[in-house]
Parts: C-alpha cells; sequence; structure tokens
C-alpha cells in the first residue's frame, strides 16, 4: 500500500491511503474513455450553463469554470490533453485540469448535481450516437456498390443456390440486390436503436436525482438529445442501450458474413463466378499461382468478434442488483470494438465488390449443365398440363435422374422429350430450348420479388429510396447534433465574453 496518510483521490475524503498500484490499474478505464473526451468536455459545459441558469453556481463563477473547459477543449482538439491512468478515467482527468487551472473550488463547483454515475452514461451515449450515424451511412454506401453493379446486370443470367448446390437460375443483379435488401434492414434496425440512444441520463446523479434545483431539460437540450431518460435509477442502470446496439451489429455482422462467404467460394477456380481485383487480394509466400480472398475471410472471422463482444456485455448485465455497478464500467471496450471491426468490414467487403470481375459467361454456362430449369419443367407441367405439383414434381425428379444416370442434361433435348413422353407429357425440341433455357426460365418469374428483369429493376428502385431516405435522416440528425454543439459553443462564448447568462439567447426549457 501506498505510504501516503491521506487519499489523494478526488473522492478519497473517508480513506486513509491511496489505492494500491495493483488495484489503480486493474480498475482504471482511460483507454476506453480516451474516445470520449470531447463529449466528456462537452457535457460538462452543458452542465456548467445548467447550474449558472438555474442560480445553483454563481455566473462569476461559471465564466471561470467554462475559460478552463474551454482551454481542456483546445489541449485535446491539439493532441496535447492525454489521459492520466492515475486519474481513474476520462471525468477525473478532465476535473483535475479544470482544478489545477482554477482552482479546487471551481472543480469542486463544477461537480454540483452530478455523479461520474450519469456522467459516463451521458458521455458513453453522446460518443455512440455519432458512431451509429456513422455505420448507417457506411452501410449506404456499401448498398450503393451493390445496387449499381445489379442495375447493370439485369439480364445477366447465374445459378441460384440452395444447401451451395444449383437451385434455380437467377440474375446477377437478384444476387446482388438480396444482399442490399438484407442491409436495408440492418440500417433501419441502427436507426430505431439511434432512437433510444440519444436520451439524456445527466442529471439523474448517483441513483436517486438531488435536491438541487435542477433543469435536466435544459442539458439535454444543449447536448442535442431529443429527450430525457428520466428515471433516474434506470436512467444509471441499465446498458440496455449497449446491448440492442450489439445485437444489432451481431446481425449486421452475420449479414457481412454471408457476403464475405460467397466472395471466398465465389472466387474460387471450380466456381469461377468471381475475380477479386489484385488491391484486395493476396498472395502465398511458398505459392506463386496463389490469389487469395484473405479480405473477405477476414471479415467472415471478425463476425465471431462482434458476437463475442454481445455475449460478453449480456453477460457482464446479468443479474446485476439496482443502482450502478463497477461492473458496468466494462461496457465501453466490447462496443468500441465491435464497432471499429464493422466499420472497417464494410468498407473493405465495398472496395472488394466494387472492385472485383464478374465473369458473366461463366455464370450463364452453369446454370445449363446441372439441371437448375428442373422447377420451371414441374411449372410447366401443372401450368399446361393441369397436374397437381406434387405428381409433376416426381416426374421431372424421374426425368432428372435418368438424364443423370446417363451423364445428360437438359441440354440433350431430344432425350429429355423422349423421357417426358415416357410419362405421356408430348412437347417438341422447340419448346423444351424455350421452356428450359436459363435465361429465359429467369425473365419468366415475374412473381413479386421475383427474378424477372422488371422485378429487379423495381426493388433496386424502392431499394435506392429507402436507402436515400436512411441516408437523408442520417444527414439531418448529424446536422441537429452539431447545431446542439454549435449552441452550446456560442452560449460559452458568450458567457466568456461578459454577457450576463439572460441575455445569452439560452434556450427556456
Amino acid at each position: 500500500m501506498a505510504d501516503s496518510v491521506k487519499s489523494s483521490k478526488l473522492w478519497g475524503g473517508r480513506f486513509a491511503s491511496d489505492i494500491d498500484d495493483l488495484a489503480l490499474a486493474y480498475s482504471e478505464s482511460t483507454l476506453a474513455d480516451s474516445r470520449m473526451i470531447a463529449e466528456d468536455i462537452w457535457g460538462s459545459e452543458a452542465h456548467a450553463l445548467m447550474l449558472g441558469a438555474t442560480g445553483i453556481i454563481p455566473e462569476a463563477d461559471l465564466r471561470e469554470i467554462l475559460r478552463w473547459l474551454e482551454k481542456a477543449r483546445e489541449e485535446f482538439e491539439a493532441g496535447r490533453l492525454k489521459l492520466k491512468p492515475e486519474l481513474e478515467d476520462v471525468h477525473m482527468n478532465v476535473e483535475w485540469y479544470l482544478r489545477q487551472g482554477a482552482g479546487p473550488e471551481m472543480g469542486g463547483r463544477l461537480h454540483t448535481a452530478r455523479s461520474r454515475n450519469d456522467q459516463v452514461v451521458t458521455d458513453c451515449r453522446l460518443h455512440l450516437r455519432t458512431r451509429l450515424l456513422n455505420a448507417v451511412e457506411l452501410i449506404a454506401a456499401l448498398q450503393e456498390v451493390l445496387l449499381s453493379i445489379a442495375g447493370a446486370h439485369l439480364d445477366h443470367v447465374m445459378p441460384g443456390y440452395t444447401h451451395t448446390q444449383h437451385a434455380q437460375p437467377i440474375s446477377v443483379g437478384f444476387w446482388l440486390s438480396g444482399h442490399a435488401a438484407a442491409l436495408e434492414r440492418d440500417g433501419q434496425r441502427l436507426q430505431e436503436v439511434f432512437d433510444r440512444v440519444n436520451l439524456c441520463p445527466l442529471g439523474a446523479c448517483a441513483l436517486a436525482g438531488t435536491s438541487l434545483p435542477t433543469n435536466r431539460r435544459l442539458t439535454a437540450q444543449l447536448l442535442g438529445f431529443d429527450g430525457l431518460v428520466e428515471h433516474a435509477l434506470d436512467a444509471v442502470q441499465s446498458r440496455d442501450f449497449v446491448l440492442e446496439t450489439l445485437a444489432a451489429l451481431a446481425i449486421l455482422a452475420a449479414d457481412l458474413s454471408r457476403i464475405a462467404e460467397e466472395i471466398v467460394l465465389f472466387s474460387t477456380y471450380e466456381y469461377g463466378l468471381i475475380e477479386l481485383d489484385d488491391a484486395f487480394a493476396s498472395g502465398s509466400s511458398i505459392m506463386p499461382q496463389k490469389k487469395n480472398p484473405c479480405m473477405a475471410e477476414l471479415a467472415r472471422s471478425r463476425t465471431g468478434l462482434v458476437y463475442g463482444r454481445l455475449v460478453q456485455a449480456l453477460t457482464m448485465m446479468k443479474a446485476l442488483p439496482s443502482g450502478y455497478n463497477r461492473d458496468i464500467q466494462e461496457d465501453k471496450p466490447p462496443l468500441w470494438e465491435a464497432l471499429d471491426s464493422l466499420e472497417a468490414t464494410l468498407r473493405v467487403i465495398a472496395g472488394m465488390i466494387g472492385t472485383a470481375r464478374l465473369k458473366l459467361d461463366r455464370m450463364a454456362e452453369l446454370p445449363s449443365a446441372n439441371f437448375a430449369t428442373a422447377t420451371e419443367l414441374a411449372n410447366w407441367l401443372v401450368r399446361e398440363h393441369g397436374l397437381p405439383f406434387r405428381t409433376a414434381h416426381e416426374i421431372v425428379g424421374e426425368v432428372v435422374g435418368s438424364l443423370s444416370r446417363e451423364g445428360k442434361n437438359f441440354t440433350d433435348l431430344e432425350r429429355t422429350r423422349e423421357l417426358l413422353a415416357q410419362h405421356d407429357v408430348e412437347t417438341t425440341r422447340d419448346m423444351l430450348s424455350e421452356l428450359l433455357d436459363p435465361a429465359a426460365c429467369m425473365r419468366r418469374h415475374t412473381s413479386e420479388g421475383g427474378t424477372a428483369p422488371e422485378q429487379v429493376a423495381r426493388q433496386i428502385t424502392r431499394l435506392r429510396s429507402g436507402m436515400e431516405q436512411l441516408r437523408k435522416w442520417a444527414a439531418q440528425r448529424a446536422q441537429a447534433i452539431e447545431d446542439a454543439r454549435e449552441l452550446t459553443s456560442r452560449l460559452v462564448q458568450s458567457v466568456l465574453e461578459g454577457t450576463p447568462l439572460a441575455n445569452t439567447g439560452l434556450p427556456e426549457v
């Protein structure tokens, strides 16, 4: 233990000695908190303005507090404000900077009617909401790549797969727009999460609110929040917004992993459907012929990182008693790591797909080689011969089985016609040629949402519209945050210039 007869910590009034170095190293959070320095300063300025507006602190003290918070902000923006681990967290670092410059009394006044319990969750929400908007924009950017390529390939046929086996002919546009459709919901989920993140817990204090005449809604407005996490106990103890964010990110990771898996498979010699650009592939240290889809493999692997962070956070919150518990300090590392990983993955996948070469001849060749139009033949028997689908399915299955055992496929039209005739189904070579042509089959799938070019074009238009609406929403929310930041900054500057707080245009809430 330290030799000091009294703790040097800001919270150390009742302690006769300092925290052990081992305990400090184990408990400090400055690495994770370093992302929230700007938010902590902004939150402190908004809190100080509220304290001044409600008369809890004198305006002369408010001016001195804001002067040193502005210096802290300038030091941070210049890259000179570094968090000291011995001060435990970002909040203590910012307050310590204020106390060193303005004196202990000013630092002590700033902490009136707040606790690190409500500070930390406020900082987290402030930082997270901006990261969510960035993730939404990256999702839209990947959608843009997918839809642009899809729109240029509405008529180019390729095999669709189930169980990694040839299923039915689809278009390249259908394949790519299908991924864009899944990403649309990923963006919508993050949009919904944002609405629950963008609520202000500041003013809840340790857990019970305060007897001082605070104005929580003024603070919320200065920080650009939509409203309050009103219940003080709920505000400090709940991290469902973290769990919900990680759950939405885990689903996004699953969707990206599916894309990555197809990049890996489709770029193999055996599939031969795409070729990655050299800029998004890597080679072998021993085999000079290799061109490996390593970025896609890493994207696939890092899905596990996001899943793991969700489980970590869920486990952290399991069975905690009411109020703030130090366990909750561990909420931010998994959140930041998951966001970092997914932001990078979104960029890399967009780059891989945007620069890949589609091997259209190979794509068109495969559906003819492996009975991909068998379902269409069964549908024809239903449509033209009035057979029950199960009967039609059995007939076509027997035809496919016979051809397969003979080493043939539907390109042998005469043999196909003969096998159908054995089931009393009469047709012609010309009719079979049109019926079993994969591209023609793909064009006939005109049901809503199907793979016919007009249907895919309609889907692309709809998805583009949704993508632009999401981008517009994200831009509006980002602007609202910036407007709040500028409002706080303008009020701070007015106070520093000597303007009485009542004359600064402080919002009435």
